[in-house]
């Protein structure tokens, strides 16, 4: 599984950006997002979600899959979760194979992760 710091660092080569340019873009220290994409941060230090999601609009990235990826859940589902927790309870007791049915009936698209049986 690629981690938040590989992720990161894709989408900052895809976009030709050197880490300079992309940390004066969030306002941060280029040694702060050469530790996130290398994975050498300790827990405190561990960017925070308003960061991510500034990383996320400076790459034209996907918030919601940095937000997964940096282990945060994306306040459209903590809202979700919030609201309705007695359905997640359910989901979350599901296996994959049932949970991935459910996704197809609700008409949502699996990952490739989940289609070839992987945890997710």
């Amino acid at each position: 599984m690629t981690t938040f710091g590989e992720r990161l660092k894709e989408l900052r080569k895809e976009r030709n950006l050197s880490q300079k340019a992309l940390a004066k873009q969030v306002a941060i220290n280029f040694t702060y997002l050469s530790k996130i994409e290398n994975e050498r941060l300790d827990f405190a230090q561990f960017p925070s979600e308003e960061l991510i999601c500034k990383l996320a609009l400076a790459l034209a990235a996907d918030e919601d899959e940095l937000l997964i990826l940096a282990r945060k859940v994306p306040p459209k589902i903590k809202e979700r979760v919030l609201a309705r927790p007695d359905a997640f309870r359910i989901l979350a007791d599901l296996d994959d194979s049932t949970l991935n049915s459910l996704i197809v009936q609700v008409g949502g698209k699996q990952s490739s992760k989940q289609r070839s049986g992987g945890q997710g």
